[in-house]
């Protein structure tokens, strides 16, 4: 049974809509600043993985499956045994990530990053302590110990929430499925059924290329997108919101729109960065989630980590470690490649979802590529 579910959920992640190709945003012209990666996806970080786990499928009467899990480790396999110097931060805490409170207290992330729906949390959390214990032996004490990193957006318009639909298993196949290589966005693992600015969306990734005295480094950025209203989408500077086809997705449903906006952004870097310094790195990402037209609602969930995958001997616990960082006076370059790959991340996002009918038949419509780009053109901004 656990080898027919990997093998239909890896055909569910893999990120093909029929017979259309993936499409980025850059490959529509849209204009980004910096220069990206080979893959321009976080994965660009040497020894970064990422695992989708999508869950899709009909239920009896009008109920429906559109969820998952996602999973970012900062090392690959090597996650469980060398941690990773991490900071975290929230524009608007409306949401959950679980495992902050010893981030902020040691510095490390000691294993994964999860991400799936908000009623999920605690199926997933359960899960990545299973799969800890079925890779190995205990730790020194003799017992296994683990605070899980994971974190949610809500996705109960598409998806039946409360069926509880994500089990720990899901988890585990979601961190079996990681892999280096091209990541596969829009409606894959968490961000099966998300939604920004009243369009399909969901995980999204980009990543730059960052000079500091002469040594070159690399960061990348994951986002789970589910905020904005239609009237507050930027692209590349101009309010396309209200000129895009298609009614508002939340129009009579009797929701509180201001409550549907959450988003959880991953940053991955190889710069040797010190705690102190990836907290400042995760406040910088809600300027790349402001250009796009969030105003982080009272409702929302605007969550945000960072890791450095230098200093692998201090992730070892190692006493003779020589732990490096970059200056602080250096780490602009840094904060404008957060800013920059967060906006490319959600943008992303944005363009990869697709047409979705889920939970009580409720269809969310993809943006209308066609569309956007015809209004870029307007303004000389698409890149042709």
């Amino acid at each position: 049974m656990r080898l027919v579910l990997l093998g239909i959920s890896t055909l569910l992640a893999m990120p093909v809509f029929g017979d259309e190709a993936p499409v980025r945003a850059r490959d529509l012209g849209i204009p980004f600043e910096g220069t990206t990666g080979p893959l321009n996806a976080i994965t660009d970080v040497a020894g970064v993985t990422v695992g989708h786990e999508t869950i899709k499928r009909n239920l009896a009467g009008d109920r429906a499956v559109r969820t998952g899990v996602t999973a970012i480790l900062p090392r690959g396999r090597d996650t469980m045994s060398t941690m990773v110097f991490a900071g975290w931060s929230t524009l608007n805490g409306n949401g959950e990530m679980t495992g902050t409170t010893w981030i902020e207290e040691s510095g490390f992330l000691e294993g994964p990053v999860m991400i799936t729906n908000t009623h999920s949390v605690g199926a997933v959390h359960e899960g990545v302590i299973q799969w800890r214990v079925a890779q190995g032996g205990a730790d020194a004490t003799g017992y296994y110990w683990s605070l899980p990193v994971v974190a949610e957006t809500w996705d109960g318009h598409l998806n039946d929430i409360n069926g509880f639909h994500v089990r720990p298993e899901h988890a585990g196949a979601a961190l079996d499925h990681a892999q280096s290589g091209p990541v596969a966005e829009g409606s894959v693992g968490g961000g099966t059924g998300m939604i920004c600015f009243e369009f399909k969306c969901g995980i999204g990734t980009s990543s730059r290329l960052v000079q500091v005295n002469e040594t070159g480094y690399t960061l990348g950025v994951l986002v789970q997108a589910n905020f904005g209203r239609r009237g507050d989408l930027r692209v590349a500077g101009i309010a396309v919101g209200e000129r895009l086809p298609g009614d508002p997705v939340y129009s009579n449903t009797g929701y509180n729109e201001e409550m549907l906006s959450s988003i959880i952004v991953v940053i991955a870097t190889d710069a040797p960065l010190l705690p102190h310094q990836l907290k400042r790195l995760a406040r910088r990402a809600p300027l790349g989630l402001g250009v796009t037209g969030s105003t982080a609602h009272n409702g929302s969930g605007d969550i945000f980590i960072a890791f450095s995958t230098a200093n692998a001997e201090a992730g070892r616990g190692n006493p003779d470690a020589i732990i490096r960082s970059v200056p602080n006076d250096d780490l602009d370059g840094l904060f404008a490649a957060t800013k920059q790959a967060t906006e490319e991340a959600i943008m992303n996002a944005l363009v990869a979802g697709r047409d979705m009918t889920g939970n009580q038949g409720h269809t969310v419509p993809g943006i209308d590529r066609e569309a956007l780009q015809n209004i870029l053109r307007e303004h000389r901004l698409l890149l042709e």
